[in-house]
């Protein structure tokens, strides 16, 4: 999870070095959830924190891996100065607490969502696209298909106020075999979470029209046949009839 945050000081603009980070629970500036000093740090926290903003530029942003379900918080971000990098804080330090932030939290992980078109043509390319949602874009969603070597494209979205979402796009070439197959898309969250979605491929074949083509060539053709035999009884039988005629004589 990242908790996104940015701030403004009075202080001018000073180097990272000179600043110090301070995330703390509401209900006390000693209850750290993050510090440089990991001594100082809250044992529960303790490894699960790191601060993925720079201070220099006014970023403040926190990472937490391994939620747990007593992380929701409040949690509040301060910031206090020192003379040098290698000396001690000073009294100088700047709190937001009209900004503490709480955190929701989900018992089960997000489940993908699957866009595609309803009919796939056998022999034309044929686009799945996965969306996963979630909240830590530094440990997004490992996304998987249930297919060999697949043709995959991946993008990240910031999608705002702490959410992103990542895609992977599935190009196939469905065959009249591939007529019903199942195809699957799992996401693989930061801590061992999993979730996925299944679709059912339907493919349509390529039009043809030997069904009407051949039985008609066969009639035409037949037709023809049966003419040609007519033709021939026809003139076979003119002939034997000026014979006939001519014996008479």
């Amino acid at each position: 999870k990242s908790i996104l945050c940015t701030g403004t000081r009075t202080s001018g603009n000073l180097p990272a070095s000179r600043l110090r980070a301070i995330w703390h629970h509401v209900d006390s500036t000693d209850q750290r959830i993050y510090y440089d000093d990991k001594t100082m740090t809250l044992d529960s926290f303790k490894h699960r924190t790191r601060l993925l903003g720079d201070l220099g530029k006014n970023n403040c942003t926190l990472e937490l891996t391994e939620v747990k379900n007593h992380d929701n918080g409040p949690f509040c971000f301060r910031i206090e100065l020192v003379r040098r990098e290698d000396n001690k804080p000073t009294k100088d330090k700047f709190s937001f607490y009209e900004e503490c932030i709480s955190l929701n939290m989900l018992t089960v992980p997000t489940v993908p969502t699957l866009t595609h078109s309803k009919t796939a043509h056998k022999g034309r390319s044929f686009t799945i696209t996965c969306t996963v949602a979630h909240t830590c874009p530094s440990r997004a969603p490992k996304i998987t298909w249930n297919l060999e070597n697949p043709q995959v494209t991946v993008h990240h979205k910031d999608i705002r106020y702490g959410n992103w979402e990542v895609q992977s796009i599935l190009t196939i070439i469905p065959e009249e075999e591939d007529d019903h197959r199942e195809i699957t898309c799992s996401a693989q969250f930061n801590g061992g979470r999993n979730s996925s979605q299944t679709m059912t491929l339907y493919v349509k074949r390529a039009v043809t029209y030997n069904h009407i083509i051949i039985p008609t060539v066969v009639v035409i053709g037949t037709a023809v046949a049966f003419g040609l035999i007519c033709v021939l009884m026809a003139r076979k039988y003119n002939m034997w009839n000026r014979l006939s005629r001519m014996s008479r004589r």
